[in-house]
């Protein structure tokens, strides 16, 4: 996942020593926030001078058009426009390069972005626009899975309360860019917060039913209808390389892989027709509670002696309540 370095958190120092200690650490790009002010413009004509980390421009204007002649003649990457704002159609010439995206706050739903379908990505809020230093709020991990499920092509940005915990859930769930200011030029060091928001150690305030996805979301066959037919259909439902199975009561009773299926087919490759469903049941899957914080969760894996791409989540009494996957995280360090 890369890190956009808010530019204008820093408010002790001058804006060229400010890049320049980005520059030194290698961020990966300088989120520039303009709140309908032009004059922004000549502050990325100066960056240019000296630098060629890609900026990353977050425009909150309800005249979108005003500002087409000026990404023209000064193009950055990254163009964002906050949705909530917009009072004119926003509708932005060829001319103008870079990637383009849509900013919503944390009450605004992304199916908006049905509107821009050609945009490359979204910029979801989860604090309040302008207000440094803010908590993220939860309710944006629900709005980024349901983005990541309606548009599986675009790419997801998220700006406001990243912390190394919440970077961690971020790029875990594929987010490709995250915008980092306080939390950044806060720290001891630029570099210090920068190794923390890329950390496998994490402290920990979310649980993992804060960021999981839940039971409605997730591949489940009840057992009492438990078939190879059935399975089949539920993984290649699911995408994801496995089926939970749970009881009417809704009590985990295993997990069903693609690994336990092709083992299952090996058995009986003289007549398929004899696979049961209840042999391929892995019924004693390694689980992760609902209330277990990520350090748990990472503690866990580390400690497994072998990979674990995918985690069912209960609750005490043993029902289950969704799933962890880690199919993303690699996507997002990319």
């Amino acid at each position: 996942m890369k890190i956009s370095a808010s530019i204008y958190s820093d408010k002790k120092r001058p804006l060229t020593e400010v890049i320049h200690d980005l520059m030194d650490h290698q961020v990966d790009l300088l989120h520039v926030d303009c709140n309908d002010d032009l004059s922004v413009f000549d502050d990325i004509k100066s960056i240019r001078e000296f630098c060629d980390i890609p900026i990353d421009l977050h425009i909150i204007t309800e005249e979108p058009s005003k500002y087409y002649q000026l990404l023209e003649e000064n193009p950055v990457e990254y163009i964002t426009f906050q949705y909530e704002d917009l009072k004119e159609p926003l509708v932005i010439p060829d001319s103008v390069p870079g990637k383009r995206g849509i900013a919503v706050v944390t009450p605004t739903s992304v199916s908006i972005f049905e509107e821009y379908k050609e945009f490359d990505f979204i910029l979801i809020m989860a604090t309040i626009p302008g207000q440094s230093g803010g908590k993220f709020d939860i309710v944006n991990f629900g709005k980024i899975r349901s983005f990541r499920n309606q548009y599986p092509g675009k790419s997801i940005h998220v700006d406001g309360g990243v912390n190394a915990e919440v970077s961690f859930i971020l790029r875990n769930m594929g987010v490709t860019s995250s915008v980092s200011g306080s939390y950044l030029f806060n720290a001891s060091s630029i570099g210090n917060a920068l190794m923390n928001l890329q950390s496998r150690e994490v402290e920990s305030h979310f649980e993992v039913k804060d960021f999981m996805v839940p039971l409605d979301e997730s591949p489940v066959v009840l057992a009492s209808e438990l078939s190879l037919e059935s399975v089949l259909i539920s993984i290649d439902a699911g995408k994801l390389g496995f089926t939970l199975v749970t009881d009417t009561s809704g009590m985990l009773r295993g997990l069903i892989s693609n690994a336990d299926v092709r083992k299952g087919l090996l058995r009986h490759l003289d007549d398929l027709n004899t696979i049961s469903g209840q042999e391929l049941i892995n019924t004693n899957p390694v689980c992760i509670r609902e209330d277990d914080t990520v350090l748990t969760l990472l503690q866990m894996i580390k400690k497994s002696t072998f990979p674990i791409m995918y985690l069912p989540v209960v609750n005490s009494a043993g029902n289950a309540k969704g799933i962890v996957t880690f199919v993303n995280l690699i996507k997002g360090e990319l």
